[in-house]
């Protein structure tokens, strides 16, 4: 697996880059995050390692710019130590884990082994703890029966859900209760890989078979192998990527990018989505026979708004975890903060919760969470922009494209320019709004006009 290093001082790049190197993995190196942005664009890593302070453009416009161009793609941000305003800016910015400096070899050894999904010996209990679907609820305890059913069969599972539910927990599960729980579990965001590397990325590529293709590569399913592999977000696949994914699937063989032998393989493939599935097939994003193929067992997973009832024993288990990695005491929330959570609607899901509550036992000094600890704004409403916010007016005559862009615009501004948000309610992926949205800022651009702000 591949890791970017990135951080401006010459000595502490080495150092990170040789330790991280002397795991196993193949380490590359930015001396900051223009450069870093220069080397994602050539071909993306497995993670990122980062250090805030730098010049030019600094690791949370870094973090921010991957999230936006990249998706999901594991970043972990190394902090200032005791430093709350950068924690809480890097958890913003959804940063996938943090570690304050000075870094401990073994602690960034077992969080990047952790954010990469790959066991470590001795670890096998603790690689778990995150791994379980806490409530009880009638949805959730359905999920965990067909979850304890399904896990030790072969059998591909398609899971389905809005972002933020659960979708990994559950893939990490499945994986935990089968007979490959001592192998590797690899988890890969399509929607995070460029279009022009993602056959490179699943299936791996010979030395010399593309420009820049440097040496051989092994690819996800090579990687996996003997393990699981989760592919999130299939929607987002190419159509020929999805047609040489399901002669894999059905094959149990693959060849490289470049080469002319083929490599069998034995992975149990997971599959996951935020989009309705049937939909998805109905409008061309996902190949009919490829869906039939991964859905042999279909999970879906409920919003947190509708089992409000686990959120007491959701917030238990994650003040729990929480508490551990911050070396905080907090025993359990006030009744206003539960009535506080009980009102608000979760449109992040489980994930908003989390941090949510690592921002307020972060700010916590005491044993419990009260509503100051909040956000500000949290469980504010956005005003309604106008009596017609919820309309979308298009004129007869107008086109198909104008009056998508007419919606998709619309949405985001309703949303208060939160694109995940407004892709969750336009049912779209976050990766398609924002080529949306460059498409009508490049339009607007070419007719001598500004383009979408």
């Amino acid at each position: 697996m591949r890791i970017l290093v990135v951080d401006d001082e010459s000595n502490e790049r080495q150092g990170l880059t040789e330790l991280v190197a002397a795991w196993g993995y193949q380490v590359d190196s930015a001396s900051d995050g223009q450069q870093a942005l220069e080397k994602l664009a050539l071909g993306l890593p497995h993670a990122v390692i980062t250090d805030i302070r730098m010049p030019r453009l600094d690791g949370l416009q870094l973090l921010e710019r991957i999230r936006s161009d990249y998706g999901a793609l594991p970043v972990l941000v190394l902090t200032g130590q005791g430093s709350k305003e950068g924690v809480i800016e890097c958890l913003r910015l959804r940063a996938n884990d943090y570690i304050e400096k000075p870094v401990r070899s073994e602690e960034l050894k077992q969080r990047l082994a952790d954010l990469l999904a790959v066991p470590t010996p001795g670890r096998a209990e603790a690689a778990g703890e995150d791994m379980e679907l806490v409530g009880a609820s009638p949805q959730v305890v359905t999920i965990r029966r067909v979850i304890q059913q399904v896990a030790p069969t072969t059998a591909s599972v398609l899971i389905t859900g809005e972002s933020g539910t659960g979708k990994e927990v559950v893939s990490r599960m499945i994986h935990r209760l089968s007979p490959r729980r001592d192998r590797t579990f690899l988890a890969i965001n399509c929607s995070a890989i460029p279009e022009s590397l993602m056959e490179s990325e699943i299936f791996g590529h010979e030395k010399g078979s593309f420009t820049g293709a440097l040496e051989r590569r092994a690819g996800c399913f090579e990687l996996a192998e003997n393990g699981t592999l989760l592919l999130d977000e299939i929607g987002e696949m190419p159509m020929p990527t999805q047609a040489k994914l399901l002669r894999v699937l059905e094959d149990r063989r693959l060849r490289r990018l470049g080469s002319k032998a083929e490599l069998a393989v034995n992975v149990r493939v997971l599959a996951a989505t935020n989009k309705d599935p049937g939909r998805a097939v109905a409008q061309g994003q996902l190949r009919n026979d490829l869906f039939y193929r991964l859905n042999v067992f279909h999970l879906h997973l409920p919003p947190l708004r509708e089992h409000l009832e686990d959120l007491p024993a959701l917030s238990e288990a994650l003040i729990h975890k929480l508490n551990a990695r911050h070396g905080r005491q907090v025993a359990a929330v006030t009744a206003p903060v539960m009535a506080a959570f009980q009102r608000y609607s979760w449109p992040g899901n489980v994930r908003e919760l989390r941090n949510t509550l690592e921002r307020a036992v972060i700010l916590c000094e005491g044993r419990q969470l009260e509503t100051r600890h909040l956000p500000p704004d949290f469980g504010s409403t956005p005003p309604p922009l106008d009596d017609d916010a919820n309309i979308v007016r298009v004129p007869v005559g107008t086109t198909v494209a104008e009056a998508e862009r007419l919606l998709i615009l619309k949405t985001l501004a309703q949303e208060r320019n939160n694109k995940t948000r407004a892709a969750e309610k336009l049912g779209i992926s976050l990766k398609t709004l924002q080529n949306k949205l460059k498409e009508y800022g490049a339009a607007a651009n070419a007719a001598g006009s500004p383009g979408e702000g």
